[in-house]
């Protein structure tokens, strides 16, 4: 009822690709000589694995026929305790943000936010931003519902319209992190 896997390079290879990506991400930000070779050379690395291993893993399920309807049951339950676990993440993140804010600690003045530091103000690239989601999320959805119903025409515009905001949205990110009155160093 399972899928044994045959043995496979890319876990070690991914794994190699992502200390490099780490190891040469901290010597960039750290200005060592060969940081950004490292990097570059991690990331290629890891988008490597991802071609190669995806094209395996559609060479099993449709060639060979290895995904049976009980593979693809635990892939899917695999999926869904993947989206549980970013939930959780996401759950301690914010905990931690609104524990730190309504309750700041000794060590950071006993205000919030910390002295010294200048807020951005959330009404304006944030709230755009937030905007951009929300709409991508619908737009995303419309695409969804327009494949569904094999209109091929009107799911290309909605994920064209996606990648738009997408790309609209890392954009407005990078100018807002350049804008922002502190860096990453400030702690």
């Amino acid at each position: 009822p399972f899928h044994l896997v045959d043995p496979s390079p890319w876990p070690f290879v991914a794994s190699i690709g992502a200390l490099s990506l780490t190891i040469g991400g901290v010597m960039f930000m750290h200005n060592f000589s060969g940081g950004g070779q490292l990097l570059c050379l991690g990331v290629s690395t890891i988008l490597y694995v991802m071609v190669t291993w995806w094209r395996d893993i559609i060479r099993e399920a449709s060639f060979e026929g290895q995904h049976t309807s009980a593979v693809q049951e635990g892939l899917r339950l695999g999926m869904i305790l993947f989206i549980v676990s970013e939930v959780m993440f996401f759950f301690a993140f914010f905990w931690a943000f609104f524990t730190s804010s309504l309750s700041p600690v000794f060590n950071i003045g006993g205000v919030w936010p910390p002295a010294g530091l200048e807020v951005i103000s959330p009404w304006g690239l944030p709230l755009l931003n937030t905007l951009l989601l929300l709409s991508s999320g619908a737009t995303v959805t419309w695409a969804h519902h327009a494949i569904v119903g094999g209109l091929k025409f009107e799911a290309q515009a909605a994920l064209y319209v996606t990648i738009t905001f997408a790309v609209y949205f890392t954009v407005f990110q990078v100018l807002e992190y350049i804008e922002a009155p502190f860096s990453i160093s400030d702690g």
